[in-house]
C-alpha cells in the first residue's frame, strides 16, 4: 500500500473528481456545493472554482459544521469547538453535492445529512470525497471518489493536508499518533 501522495498526485485526483462531477451535472442547471468543515470546505471551494471555469454558472456554496450532530460529541470533550455553518442558499428542491476529505466510518456524512435536514430538503444529495479509506460502520458510499484505499488498518490514520489550511497539498497514510 502506498503511504504518501504529493502535490502533483492531489492535483490529478482533484481533476478526476471534477471531471466525474461535471459528467453528471449540466453547466446551466443549479447545483449547491456544501463542504464539511474543515478540509471538505476547502475541497468544495476548489471544486466550485474548477466547475465555474468550465462554465457552471448557478453554483450555490455552503459550509457545514457537524460538531453538534456527531454521535460522539460527548467524547470530544466538555467544550467542543463549534464554528458557524453557512448555508446562505436555498437547498430545497435543488441537487446538493456534499464534499469531505476522507470517508471512513460514514458517521461524519450521517451527521452532515442530519444537519442539512435542518435547512431544507435537496432534490438529491451526492457525496464527493478525496479519499475513501474503507471501514464503513454505516451504509454510506461516495458517488465521487478520487482515491480509494484498500486494506488500511483501523489503527492507521489518513491525513489530508491542503495548501489553504496546511501550506502543502499531500495525503499521508500511517499509524495514528497517540492522542489523535
Amino acid at each position: 500500500m502506498r503511504n504518501q501522495y504529493d502535490e502533483a498526485d492531489v492535483a490529478r485526483m482533484l481533476d478526476r473528481l471534477v471531471l466525474a462531477i461535471a459528467a453528471d451535472f449540466r453547466p446551466a442547471d443549479p447545483l449547491n456545493i456544501v463542504g464539511i468543515r474543515t478540509r471538505g470546505e476547502t475541497l468544495a471551494a476548489r471544486i466550485t472554482s474548477a466547475l465555474t471555469s468550465r462554465g457552471y454558472s448557478q453554483i450555490g456554496r455552503g459550509v457545514l459544521d457537524i460538531t453538534l450532530y456527531r454521535d460522539d460529541v460527548n467524547e470530544i470533550g466538555p467544550r467542543p469547538m463549534v464554528r458557524p455553518t453557512r448555508l446562505e442558499v436555498d437547498i430545497n428542491a435543488r441537487p446538493l453535492l456534499l464534499v469531505d476529505d476522507v470517508l471512513f466510518t460514514g458517521r461524519s456524512v450521517r451527521a452532515a445529512m442530519d444537519a442539512l435536514s435542518d435547512f431544507g430538503r435537496p432534490s438529491a444529495i451526492r457525496l464527493a470525497v478525496l479519499v475513501d479509506r474503507g471501514g464503513r460502520e454505516l451504509p454510506i458510499q461516495p458517488d465521487y471518489v478520487a482515491l480509494k484505499l484498500k486494506d488500511v488498518p483501523r489503527t492507521h490514520h489518513v491525513q489530508v493536508r491542503l495548501r489553504e489550511d496546511d501550506g502543502v497539498d499531500e495525503i499521508i497514510v500511517g499509524p495514528a499518533e497517540s492522542g489523535a
